[in-house]
């Protein structure tokens, strides 16, 4: 079970030395620090969500560096849930193994979600500050990053094998075809057809009876 600690791409962040010691002192084997590409969205945590294994610890300095808000978050943590990776948030205060923060009270907790969107659009602006900094970063409107990480939740958790109907409660989708539609728009090649998906469903259901 490894620990992966992980740095978005923020120039004018001034905490992001620090932020990247801690991860080193607390043991991150790796620390995944994303880099401005040409045509490419937050390269790095794609790769992230789609290699860490279940059991591993991610690492991070905010909520509001990788959620924008509630809906967000409510997909991210119910990744992390199904893969039973331990979160930590530095500047948070939040540890989901209960080790780290023993000061951090549940009105914490609840003033960082109420606070999620104003820190995450924050975040969104220093890193949409024009200069030669910020080359090659393309900032998405809410609505957009929201299809884009549903999506990017549902390509990873299908190619990490999780079953269907896993996947569809993560996502939040109304219906199951929805996930077949997100990864046939992603390119992804289904290991098994939407009938042979429905037809395990249905024998689990059975199976319980």
């Amino acid at each position: 079970m490894a620990k992966i600690g992980y740095l978005p791409y923020l120039p004018q962040y001034a905490g992001g030395t620090d932020d990247r010691q801690w991860m080193a002192d607390f043991g991150c084997e790796d620390i995944v620090e994303e880099q401005p590409v040409e045509g490419a969205y937050r390269l790095g945590w794609d790769k992230l969500l789609a290699a860490i294994g279940k059991g591993d610890t991610l690492v991070i300095s905010k909520l509001a560096h990788v959620v924008k808000g509630a809906r967000q978050l409510s997909f991210f943590l119910e990744f992390c849930r199904i893969k039973s990776v331990r979160l930590v948030s530095l500047h948070d205060g939040i540890d989901s193994a209960n080790e780290l923060f023993p000061e951090t009270r549940v009105s914490d907790v609840l003033n960082v979600v109420a606070k999620l969107p104003e820190e995450a659009n924050a975040v969104r602006k220093m890193a949409s500050l024009p200069g030669k900094q910020t080359k090659g970063i393309k900032v998405l409107s809410q609505a957009a990053y929201g299809r884009m990480e549903r999506t990017k939740l549902v390509v990873n958790m299908y190619k990490s094998g999780y079953t269907i109907d896993d996947i569809w409660k993560a996502s939040g989708f109304r219906s199951r075809s929805s996930i077949f539609r997100v990864l046939k728009d992603a390119g992804v090649e289904l290991k098994r057809s939407r009938n042979k998906a429905m037809n395990d469903k249905q024998t689990e259901t059975h199976a319980t009876d």
